[in-house]
């Protein structure tokens, strides 16, 4: 990987979507295509307020967060059966493959199923079967992360980790998703604690659509060892600071964050300026199916309308996936000899 001032520009939409990458920031449930859902509820014997995939694709017009999750949770209804989450993750696994994603560490929200009575086992063994059909069929490696939905209880957070604990081997760490807005990281410093017990690792939203005060109690009281979003640290300079000096990753999702209003533009937003201060920042594509893009896409479009961008900070965002994903450093070492071969075999 030396020499990158000489890396043809004209080659770097091929090296984005040819270079190994890892993605740590996306739900599942995310991943739901209109497709996918039309089928499932035909399946399912389900009646959808939408005449068409056309249609319900229409209604993917969002003014902020709480606008994309009201929709976001109605299609979710959809899922019912373990064979379902099974083939919704499955279907992310191809998607994934075709983007050279090499490992993918996947939220779900179990909360968004078992209050329509769907069992949370029901949820775990179809997702774990995916990631396990994954590797098998497709060489992805993969975890799964169970995050709680911030707009609820603390209570309701302890009450779906109990659930979940028959299933500890199934899921690597635990997360807080959903509106930050009037759901501080504080909210949630007890169910958190009692995760760090069990030995899972720690990883919270905070930061997209909530202050920069956000990520520091995410880091403090939560004990986060990954930010997911985190844009917002530009907010204050010494957080900036820590979080370089610390190495704590922020898993950026650039779609994600214009669709939802955190930036009118791509072309305004601030990757170039978090990877300019050394931030061990990641590319993901947080919920694709509703975004308008997956990993690649989100890559391409990224690197399109920031033109400051180039091969190098391409090379630097994926070994930042490798660095900042949890596992073993072997496999890490593996990945990043794959991704310089690979950028030798495009530069050619």
């Amino acid at each position: 990987m030396n020499n990158l001032a000489e890396f043809p520009r004209q080659k770097l939409p091929q090296l984005l979507r040819a270079m190994p990458k890892a993605e740590l920031h996306v739900h599942i449930e995310g991943t739901l295509e209109p497709e996918l859902i039309f089928a499932l509820a035909q399946r399912n014997g389900i009646a959808l307020p939408y005449t068409s995939v056309e249609a319900l694709r229409a209604a993917y017009a969002f003014t902020d967060l709480q606008s994309f999750l009201d929709i976001y949770y109605a299609g979710a209804g959809v899922l019912q059966h373990e064979q379902d989450f099974f083939d919704l993750a499955m279907a992310y696994f191809r998607r994934a493959a075709a983007d050279r994603i090499v490992h993918a560490e996947l939220f779900f929200d179990p909360q968004t199923h078992t209050a329509r009575g769907v069992p949370i086992q029901t949820v775990i063994a179809g997702l774990a079967r995916a990631c396990n059909t994954a590797e098998a069929e497709l060489g992805i490696s993969s975890a799964l992360i169970l995050c709680f939905l911030r707009h609820l209880s603390e209570a309701d957070a302890f009450q779906t980790l109990e659930q979940a604990l028959p299933y500890r081997q199934h899921f690597i760490g635990v997360g807080l998703d959903s509106g930050e807005r009037g759901n501080p990281p504080e909210k949630f410093a007890r169910v958190f604690a009692r995760c760090r017990e069990l030995g899972l690792h720690i990883v919270a939203h905070a930061g997209e659509e909530g202050p920069a005060q956000y990520i520091r109690d995410a880091l403090d009281l939560l004990g986060a060892q990954r930010i997911d979003h985190g844009v917002r640290c530009v907010e204050d300079t010494q957080l900036v600071e820590r979080l370089a000096r610390q190495r704590i990753p922020l898993t950026v999702c650039p779609l994600s964050n214009v669709k939802l209003r955190v930036f009118d533009t791509l072309a305004a937003h601030n990757m170039a300026t978090l990877l300019g201060a050394g931030l061990c920042v990641t590319v993901n594509s947080d919920d694709p199916a509703y975004f308008g893009g997956y990993l690649n896409q989100n890559f391409l479009e990224t690197f399109n309308a920031l033109p400051d961008l180039d091969a190098g900070h391409a090379i630097q965002l994926a070994l930042n996936s490798f660095e900042a994903s949890f596992v073993p450093e072997d496999r890490k070492a593996r990945w990043r000899a794959e991704l310089s071969r690979t950028v030798q075999q495009v530069a050619q």
